[in-house]
């Protein structure tokens, strides 16, 4: 569509945090998705940041999709950060919240996995 994805990751709290900005649609989903792969597949829980995102499709949602099964599957989790209103009601619509825990700050997402570690069981 025209605008570039940017991704910019930093760790804290013992979780990678990936901001994410810019288009994601057919043309920067499978980018984005080994990209996040790569980020996952040490098995640290990633915590995705979409305030920044300006448009995203059904691939993106797909590529969202896909990088939570594989942080699962390498022990790790995929949250996703965002207080954009339009962004969040796509993912509650798809049904992708139910999938991937949604917060509207990354300080939202640290205190839930911080919260899912200290659980017992």
């Amino acid at each position: 569509m025209g605008d570039e994805l940017a991704v910019a990751v930093r760790s804290e709290r013992g979780a990678v945090i990936a901001e994410v900005a810019g288009y994601i649609d057919m043309s920067t989903a499978a980018s984005l998705r080994e990209r996040l792969f790569g980020l996952v597949d040490g098995g640290q829980p990633l915590i995705v940041e979409l305030n920044r995102v300006t448009f995203i499709d059904s691939a993106g949602l797909g590529a969202l999709v896909a990088v939570a099964r594989r942080a699962g599957a390498h022990g790790g989790s995929l949250h996703a950060v965002c207080s954009r209103q339009q962004t969040r009601k796509l993912l509650w619509l798809t049904g992708v919240d139910r999938r991937i825990p949604l917060t509207a700050t990354v300080d939202g997402a640290l205190t839930l996995l911080k919260a899912s570690r200290d659980a017992p069981g």
